[in-house]
């Protein structure tokens, strides 16, 4: 049987403080870093063999389904010959000795609590994107790592990437000239969405499973096959939208190479579902967010329609070549006084631009294995890593800023950057939403 977070801590409690008192694992250049891994869909199966192909060991596999556990494994069977035990209950990996780090790659709505209670067992952390459901979540998880002196790597890759730090020391030496505007784009394609009928839970389900699954969320949801598959990308109770989708990751590369100046001071826009009307999705299939940083804006802007939009292809991200950049759906352009530039996501590079013709360019390749090895030098070296939780905490805020003014009425919100506290009373109920209590996040962690 699943077991809740009251559950836990009142069983198994002293299994958590042994793991933080614990002496934490010195490791040489050629010892293996065990890995649990928790959530097991297909990103979360990437990211944890891109580590085992590194030299990590994977020691647990974590999932409500028994169906992904087995599927899971065949998948990474071919990385190493020892099978990890398969667990349900992700506390089981927590309190393992053989486990050092956790990949987590469950949905949105389970980011955050796990990150936090790894933490609190002693273990590093990989964590995809984005960070949290919410600030609140964000801030404690943030809290947690300084707190335990754990390593949490969040998965926006781009800040692994050597063409992005090129990008960066342009930006920060003046080679564009005085910045005041930033563009970011996730003009995506997309059609309509309809949850399907409700059906019987799974017997794949362990016992509870469903109920654990949903987590969080305040709606006692039934079954639908397409909201387990992906369809939970389409409330907000699981979820930021597309924005925390796929966006996040253009504004934190965004916000990495304007050198990490915090999190912005205002907040605005306009959002809707106009195109897909009349479906069950939530989220906006247009969004402009303009975020303000005092000495420069940052405007966002997203679609879920457009057919000729098109993310940067396998062949570019692998090799030399750059995008159309007119029809590349997640560009960045930042514009200089002086000069402007383009800026790819997961490869594509970046272009200088003077008077329109191109002065210097620099090709790139998605940075994954990067940003796999660079988690595993951090376990070892207790450094912080490229996208370290404390620096990427700005963009996951920003992101949650633009969809509270949204689904406010389309409002502008100005933020105390040193509280995170809006000049709204209502907005500052989505700070920490309500959410069943046995599955939010703790106030002290």
């Amino acid at each position: 049987m699943s077991l809740t977070r009251r559950q836990f801590l009142g069983s198994s409690g002293a299994a958590i403080v042994a793991g933080t008192m614990a002496k934490r694992s010195v490791f040489g250049a050629n010892d293996r870093i065990n890995l649990g891994f928790i959530g097991c869909g297909s990103r979360g199966r990437s990211v944890t063999g891109g580590l085992m192909s590194e030299g990590a060991q994977l020691t647990y596999l974590c999932d409500l389904r028994q169906d992904r556990l087995d599927e899971t494994w065949a998948f990474l069977s071919h990385e190493q010959e020892a099978e990890p035990a398969k667990v349900h209950d992700m506390h089981e990996v927590f309190a393992a000795d053989d486990v050092d780090a956790v990949v987590i790659g469950t949905p949105d709505h389970w980011h955050a609590v796990p990150t936090v209670w790894a933490c609190q067992a002693g273990k590093d952390v990989f964590v995809e994107k984005p960070a949290s459901h919410n600030i609140f979540e964000s801030q404690k998880m943030v809290e947690a790592a300084e707190k335990y002196g754990c390593i949490v790597q969040l998965g926006t890759q781009n800040r692994s990437a050597h063409y992005m730090h090129e990008a960066r020391e342009r930006i920060q030496n003046g080679e564009l000239g005085d910045i005041a505007l930033v563009k970011v784009y996730n003009l995506l394609p997309g059609g309509p969405f309809h949850l399907d009928d409700p059906t019987d839970i799974p017997n794949a389900f362990v016992d509870g499973g469903w109920d654990t699954w949903l987590g969080r969320t305040p709606r006692e949801w039934p079954y639908h096959s397409n909201l387990f598959r992906a369809g939970w990308k389409h409330f907000w109770e699981f979820t930021g939208g597309d924005m925390a989708d796929d966006g996040i990751h253009q504004i934190d590369a965004a916000f990495m190479v304007m050198g990490d100046r915090g999190t912005p001071r205002t907040v605005g826009g306009m959002a809707g579902r106009y195109v897909h009307t009349g479906d069950d999705s939530e989220r906006p299939d247009v969004q402009v967010v303009n975020w303000d940083f005092g000495d420069h804006i940052v405007t966002f802007e997203l679609s879920g329609y457009p057919s000729y939009m098109r993310k940067t292809d396998g062949s570019t991200r692998a090799g030399d070549a750059f995008p159309d950049w007119r029809t590349n759906a997640t560009r960045i352009e930042i514009y200089g006084s002086d000069r402007f530039m383009y800026l790819g996501r997961h490869g594509g590079g970046w272009v200088i631009q003077e008077d329109g013709e191109t002065v210097e360019q620099m090709a790139g390749t998605v940075p994954d294995m990067e940003h796999y090895r660079n988690f595993l030098d951090c376990v070892r070296s207790r450094e912080k890593p490229t996208a370290d939780i404390a620096v990427t905490h700005a963009s996951n805020v920003a992101m949650h800023m633009a969809n509270i003014a949204h689904r406010l009425g389309n409002v502008s919100l100005n933020l105390d950057q040193a509280a995170e506290r809006f000049d709204s009373d209502e907005a500052n109920t989505y700070i920490d939403p309500p959410g069943r209590e046995e599955y939010s996040m703790p106030a002290i962690v």
